[in-house]
Order: C-alpha cells, then structure tokens, then sequence
C-alpha cells in the first residue's frame, strides 16, 4: 500500500466516528423500529394483561475495509429502547463472524472489528443481535438480524488472465486492422466509485500499434507493415483503474505479435544466365543441373512453378519443378549428339502459383532468365548403318563365299579406325567368318539349309585405339534351297502278298519325302526300276503310288521274299531321283486275306539281312562275350604285389609343410622319370621277399624334349584369344613345367640313391625315432653284419 493510499485511509478513519455514528444518524434519521406488538394474556382471576411496545434502535452499520489502526475498529451501537443505562441488560452477539471477527460490550451494545477486512472476501456479514435481563437471562426483545456492509476502497490493481498474449495479423494490413482484444480485470467494487473502472493505454509498441482505452482491442497503426522487413513486434499495454486518473493502480501484459505473410513478393532469379554441362551420352531422363528462384514469401506464396518457354533447346530439354526444395530439375528429353550440336539456350520462367489479387498492382510474379547448355564430346562407340542385317545364301556357295557386308562408323570427329569380329557364342560351329576390316561376311564351311535354315549371328564393331568402345549388331543369314536331296520313302513298309492273290490286287500304298523344300511344292514320280513279272507300280499323282499284283499263284514254300525296286524322282531343278527296295514276303492268308504264317527267313529279311548274316553276327557277339570273361577272370587271379614287406616295414617322406611352393616333386617319393618312361624302371624292379646286399644306383631318365607343336598350338590360341575382344582380359601365358626345387633331405628311397650301403653312413636314422627302426636295422647293421 502507498503512503498516500494510508493518509486517505487515515482521513477516513479520523473523520467518520464524527459524521457516521450510529447515534448522529439515529437522530437525523428515522430510526427503524422492530416492536413487539402487546398481547394479551388471560390471568387466573379473569382480568387481561396488555404488554408495552418495545423495539430495537440502529441504523445500517457499515465498515471500511483494510482497516491498520492499532486498536479495534469501531463498527457501531446496538440500542434497545429498555435499556436504562443501569447496566441490566445484556447485549448477545451471533451470526458471521460473531465473537470471533465481531464483538459486542455486553453492557454498552458497541460493536467493535477485532481484525483487518477485506472486501474482496467477503462484502457484507449477517449477524443477529438480542437482549436479555440480566438477572433473569429472559430476553427483553425479541432476536433481531442486521447487517454489517463493508465499504471497498481501491485496494487491487487490474491483472490480466495471460501474462503473455500471442496475436497474429496479415503484413501490409490497413490502419485499424483488428489484431486481438485484451481484458484486464479488477477485484474492486465496481458499483463503488471508479475503484474498478480500467482504462487501458500502450506503454511499448508505438507506432506500429494502438490500442483502444475502453475496450483493449490492439489495431495496427501503420500501414503496409512488411513481413520480410520485420516479422516479431513485442507490444506491452498497461490496464489502470479509477478511471486511468493519478493514483490509480496499474497492471501489464506483453502481446507478442506476429506479421504473417502474404504473396506480395515475386520469385526471382538470383543470375540473369545459367550454364550447365552435359555429356552427348548422356541417357534420355537424366538430370543435367538444377535453376532455383528465390521467393522473400513463405509456404504457399513462395510455390513456383517453372517451364521452358522459349529457346532452340525446347524439344531437346524438359524441366522439373521439386516439390520439396522449389527447384526447377532440366532433363534431358532427346538423346544428344556432340556432332551434330554443341550449344543449345533455354528461356526458363519461374511463377508463383498462389497470387494474391490485392497485390497485382506490385507487378508480375513471374521471372526468367536464360539457361546454356553445353554439350560435350565423349567417346562414343561405333554406329551401324543399320540396326539389323538380313543376308540371303544358296546352301550350295562355295566355301570363302561373301554373302554380305556389314557397315560401321565412328561418330566421334575423331573418326578412329574400327575392327569388324564375330561373337562367336552365335556361331559355335565357326561356319562364318568376317574381315575386320571391311567387314565382310563369308562363308568357312559348307552350308546345309536341311541342317540348319538359318543362323543368327552377331557382329561386333570395335575402335581399334579403344577396343571398349564397341557395338553389336544382329546378322541373320538365311539360307536359301537348292534342289540336292533325293526323295526317299516316308516310312519302311512292311509288305506282304498273299499265296491265293489275284492279277491286279493292291498289296501296298507308298509315299515319299524328299528334305528339300521347293518353292512351288514337292512333287513325285513313282516307277519301277525294271519291269517285273510279278509287281507292278501304278502312280497316284497326289505323291504315293500303289503296289498292285500282276500274277496269282504265289507260292511261300518255293520263293518266300521278293525284293521290288522302286524309282522316286522329284520336279525341281536339278532333277533328283533315288531307288528304294520294297522287301514282299508270301504269307499264307485266309480268305478275307488276313496274314496268317509267313516263312521264317522271310521275318528277318525285312531288316536286310540274310540266314548266313544272321548266323555271323551271333558267333560274333558269343566270342565277345567269351573273351570278356576270361579276361575278368585272369583279373582276379593275378596277385596284387604287397607295397611293405612286413607290418613294420614303413616307407615315409620328411615333408615340410611351412613352405607353400613346389609340390610332389619336392618329396623324393617323386620321380617325374618314373612317369615319362615306367619300362626302364620296370626292368630295375627289386624283388620285394630278399633283401638285396647291393643296390643298384638309379639313372634319371633324360627329360623329353618340349614339345613344339603343343607350343605352336597354345600360342596360336593365345594369338587369337588376344584379337577376340569378347574374350576376358585375364588370360596369359604361365609355364607348369617347374614346381620347386629338390628336397634338401635327399631321397631315403634304394631307387634314389646314388651310392651304395658303403658309401653312406645312416646312423643318424636311429635319432629319427621308432617310425624308421626297421631303415636303421636294414642299413645301419650292414657292416656288423658282414663282419659276423
């Protein structure tokens, strides 16, 4: 509380017990009166009583709050009209805060406020008062109710529900645009003097903001506030009340506002050209580089939409607009040629696509600028002069036979020369061949269209400076007919005549096929070879021909089997003709002409062969059979020769095994002479039941001498696998002649030593442990031997 604020309060307190006593505005008021009217009461003797009038006297207290006298703050008297003032009545105080926050003088009826007041609390208090006779404790009045208003005084400044507001309004928004309403509140009486009257003024904010005194409502103050020039305003207002007068209370609230934005601004291009790079290679869709215009707006005004409008690289080029990062991506529309064109200009524009139309008058939203684009040079592979070839050949060209030419280029400026090849996974039977050079197609082998029509080949054209700049290209070589198949019979007949046969009875139809295909369709004749007695052919003229009889009296018992020969020509140029044999057996047949028996040679003559044929080929396949037996069982009567003499009788080989080179011929086990000539070493073999005394000294077969024409052949291989560019690159020449040196231990073996028993000192074989006791026994006691 203020000083000034205590000196009115002590004014007050001086000045009312003067002007505002209970008594003074007994007398200068009417007093209320509560009577209690008389009633009358019968008594015993029959007479009636009538009670005097009686009644209380008080005007309506009232009390200032925030009372900070030392003593009790006086409220007021209670009177009663039967009080003589001789002290036998008793005043009693109940109700709200009886005897607690209000006492009474039981004798005087002065009520008194034992403590501080606050009106914001509680405003008024219901309290009863009643008198009573002292001495008999009956009240002289009846209970009466009153009450004690508390007079406010401007002890509360205005507060605000936020401490911090939060607002928003639109940039470049009119004077007097509404931004938000603020409203203070004050704990004061406002029905009591001005105490909560609130008037509200900006204390921080000017000029940019104003705000209305009576109602708090905050507009901006200036005009064309702009976003991007400044976007947070921190404003405070000040809410005081009594009317905004001196010595009113006071309290502030911070408003922090924020200018939102709105399309006022236009994209713009942050250079006026752009030059960006491509390589001619470059594949349709790829992404060549990025234009990006800047936009002072935000969210949705700041979308730009971008397009190619003008430039002689419109068909060529295409552009992107990135969603997310607003850039304007240039693709590639049209596969590139460095030959053909090395610069080419675009004319890109970027427009917002949300336009305010209370800003058209800022101007167009919308800017361009120019993009160059330079392509450059890679080194390209060879181009074809065509996508596909298709060559046409008579089966019957002589071998070394062009049938075609293939043609490439290099369409680099460079203009490097280019080497023509077959991939040769297409032509695996190496039939065709090319010239690198010219690249013409021949033939290396004969042709045959009944084996294969045709043949799908690739040629491959490579720089000769780069051979990994290269091109394929589909070869289809078609190969044309040439009348050199002879027509032959469709399927083997198995024919029969029957004995009872009559002239002119058709024994069998044929048919012919021929693996040539002529153009105006196959056509053939049938005839016989010789004119027979016995059979004869009748042409259909549709491709078969008919086996009819011309006798009758077959008999199976005197010919069993005739063999017909039959000519089949065809139409084509030239004309082909071949004889086939028709094999008639005689069989007995009933009379519907069913085959019932045939003579058993005339059963195996249909495959060609004779009795006496058969007969060979059965002793033959019996004396097979034979020989296989007996050399089965010579096998397993020969006896494996054992490798050790006894169960303790064990060869080993001392192998290093920390040194990865070499391999079995770093073991003196190995003798690479044994492998190239066995029979020499054959003829030294030892008898493995008698230890010999002596030991032969082993002779090294001589090394073959290389073989040239296995050296001719890889390196003509290797020759052709280098100028093949399907070939991998990880091919070399490596010699598989040299596996290590020779072990260092010498050879243990009898076969390997160079010495005899004599000449060589193997104690040293007992240090090697139990594994070569039996090699010590065997050669170490040679001596002790002899001298026993």
């Amino acid at each position: 509380m203020t000083i000034y604020q205590f000196l009115v309060l002590f004014l007050l307190w001086v000045c009312l017990p003067h002007f505002c006593s209970p008594e003074i505005m007994f007398r200068r008021t009417p007093v209320p009166q509560k009577r209690i009217l008389g009633a009358r009461v019968p008594r015993s003797d029959g007479k009636i009583l009538h009670r005097q009038k009686r009644g209380w006297m008080w005007n309506q207290f009232f009390l200032l709050e925030e009372y900070t006298g030392s003593d009790y703050q006086y409220v007021g008297k209670l009177h009663s009209d039967q009080d003589k003032g001789d002290g036998s009545l008793k005043y009693i105080l109940s109700g709200d805060g009886a005897g607690t926050l209000f006492i009474i003088d039981e004798k005087t009826g002065d009520i008194h406020a034992t403590r501080r007041i606050d009106r914001e609390e509680k405003a008024f208090y219901t309290l009863r008062a009643q008198a009573i006779n002292r001495r008999t404790l009956r009240p002289v009045e009846p209970e009466s109710e009153f009450v004690i208003k508390i007079h406010d005084i401007n002890d509360n400044e205005p507060t605000f529900p936020e401490e911090i507001y939060t607002a928003s309004v639109p940039e470049m928004s009119v004077v007097g645009t509404s931004v938000v309403q603020v409203t203070a509140t004050d704990a004061d009486d406002p029905s009591y003097g001005n105490s909560a009257r609130v008037i509200y003024s900006i204390l921080q904010g000017q000029p940019y903001f104003s705000v209305e005194p009576e109602t708090g409502i905050i507009r901006t103050a200036l005009p064309n506030m702009n976003r991007e020039n400044r976007e947070q305003y921190q404003v405070v207002i000040q809410a005081k009340d009594m009317g905004g007068q001196m010595g009113g209370l006071s309290g502030t609230t911070t408003v922090n506002i924020t200018l939102t934005d709105v399309n006022d601004n236009p994209p713009r291009f942050p250079q006026n050209t752009i030059h960006l790079r491509v390589l001619e290679s470059s594949p349709v869709g790829t992404a060549i580089g990025s234009v990006k215009a800047t936009d002072a707006d935000t969210g949705k005004n700041a979308e730009v939409e971008y397009r190619i409008i003008d430039g002689d690289g419109t068909d060529m080029f295409d552009i992107i607009t990135e969603k997310d990062t607003q850039e304007g991506i240039i693709t590639v529309k049209k596969p590139l040629d460095y030959e053909s064109r090395r610069l080419y200009t675009l004319k890109v524009e970027a427009e917002n696509t949300h336009v305010d139309p209370r800003f058209y008058y800022l101007g167009p939203f919308k800017d361009t600028t120019i993009v160059k684009i330079s392509v450059e040079d890679v080194d390209e592979p060879p181009i074809f002069s065509r996508s596909s070839y298709l060559f046409e050949v008579h089966e019957d060209i002589e071998v070394g036979t062009i049938i075609g030419t293939v043609m490439a280029r290099d369409p680099d400026s460079a203009s490097s020369p280019i080497r023509f090849s077959l991939d040769r996974h297409t032509d695996l039977d190496r039939i065709f061949n090319i010239h690198s050079g010219n690249g013409s197609l021949y033939t290396s082998k004969p042709l045959d269209r009944e084996l294969s029509q045709w043949h799908n080949l690739t040629v491959i054209a490579a720089e000769i400076n780069n051979p990994k700049e290269m091109t394929r290209v589909a070869v289809f070589v078609r190969i044309l007919d040439v009348n050199d198949n002879a027509p032959q019979f469709a399927v083997f007949y198995d024919t029969f005549v029957c004995e009872n046969a009559r002239p002119g009875q058709l024994i069998q139809t044929i048919s012919a096929v021929d693996k040539d295909d002529p153009l105006g369709g196959q056509k053939f004749f049938f005839s016989l070879a010789a004119v027979n007695p016995n059979f004869t052919v009748q042409d259909n003229e549709d491709n078969t021909a008919r086996i009819l009889t011309r006798k009758n009296g077959f008999n199976r018992h005197e010919i069993s089997t005739y063999l017909l020969p039959v000519v089949i020509s065809d139409n084509d140029y030239p004309i082909q003709s071949s004889t086939g044999t028709l094999t008639i057996r005689v069989c007995a047949c009933d009379s519907q002409g069913n085959m019932q028996s045939c003579s058993a040679e005339a059963l195996l003559l249909p495959a060609g062969l004779s009795t006496g044929a058969l007969i060979a080929i059965l002793l033959c396949i019996i004396i097979l059979l034979v020989i296989v037996v007996l050399f089965a069982a010579l096998k397993r009567q020969r006896k494996k020769e054992p490798l050790i003499l006894s169960k303790e009788d064990i060869r080993d080989n001392i192998v290093s095994y920390n040194d990865e080179g070499g391999g079995e011929e770093d073991t003196q086990a190995f003798d690479i002479g044994t492998l190239r000539n066995p029979a020499a070493i054959e003829d030294k073999k030892l008898r493995r039941d008698i230890i010999p005394e002596t030991l032969f000294i082993p002779r090294r077969t001589p090394t073959a001498p290389d073989n040239t024409d296995v050296r001719d052949f890889i390196n003509e291989r290797l020759k052709e696998h280098d100028l093949d560019p399907t070939a991998p690159p990880y091919d070399s020449l490596a010699t598989y002649a040299y596996e290590g040196n020779d072990s260092v231990a010498e050879s243990l073996s009898s076969l390997e030593s160079g010495t005899t028993d004599g000449d060589q000192n193997y104690d040293y074989l007992r240090e090697w442990g139990p594994r070569f006791n039996k090699l010590a026994e065997m050669y170490g006691g040679g001596e002790s031997d002899k001298d026993s």
